[in-house]
């Protein structure tokens, strides 16, 4: 049985208020159009738990996820900033994912491999960081992410900055993994052709609403 992200909230940030009403599906990306202070990542940050929540309801199926802690949210997020450390090699910073001590069972590194083959950096399990383009630094950075293996996935306008080529591809990659593993992908942007290359549904904030496109 597939379950149904429902989000029906409303945030008062200063003396606005602001009302977000989606719905996302397994295997869809859902898009968040708005310029920059529009309240587009306040609406990600509600969902993984970063603003305390006082009213609304954010449903996965039949599971309230308000007043869950952050850490038992199954939420995945994908930041603009990578946040890797550079002097680690790739397979140790995706490992950061689950484990802080990075200690290496056999299970997770199969599980390391298996991702680094899904997002195309087989070749570089050993590399460091630092010794990566822009583009295959964003592809660690998913990798991480995609270790956790949560229902949501949360994109922050993460490949701002990407030249054309490695935005397109990592915005591919973003859809395929989507369906392969059954997510509920909410992407924010600012960038009408990141709606049109990958994008189920389309939502855009206007006067502090979330209206459907």
């Amino acid at each position: 049985m597939f379950s149904v992200l429902d989000v029906a909230y409303s945030h008062k940030d200063a003396d606005e208020i602001y009302h977000y009403a989606l719905q996302a599906h397994p295997k869809e990306v859902v898009a968040i159009l708005g310029e920059s202070g529009s309240g587009k990542s306040t609406l990600l940050d509600i969902i993984a738990g970063f603003v305390e929540s006082n009213a609304g309801s954010i449903m996965l199926d039949d599971k309230e996820l308000l007043g869950l802690s952050v850490e038992k949210r199954p939420v995945s997020i994908l930041f603009q900033s990578h946040n890797l450390f550079e002097h680690l090699s790739v397979r140790k910073n995706i490992l950061l994912g689950v484990s802080k001590t990075l200690k290496e069972s056999k299970e997770d590194v199969a599980k390391v491999q298996d991702i680094l083959k899904e997002v195309g950096l087989e070749a570089f399990e050993h590399t460091l960081a630092s010794r990566l383009s822009g583009g295959q630094q964003q592809r660690v950075a998913l990798a991480r992410v995609l270790m956790r293996r949560e229902a949501i996935l949360l994109l922050d306008e993460p490949f701002t900055g990407l030249d054309e080529k490695s935005r397109a591809e990592m915005l591919d990659l973003v859809k395929m993994i989507t369906q392969a593993h059954n997510l509920h992908t909410i992407m924010v942007t600012h960038e009408v052709q990141d709606c049109k290359r990958i994008a189920d549904k389309v939502y855009t904030m206007q006067n502090h609403t979330l209206v459907a496109s």
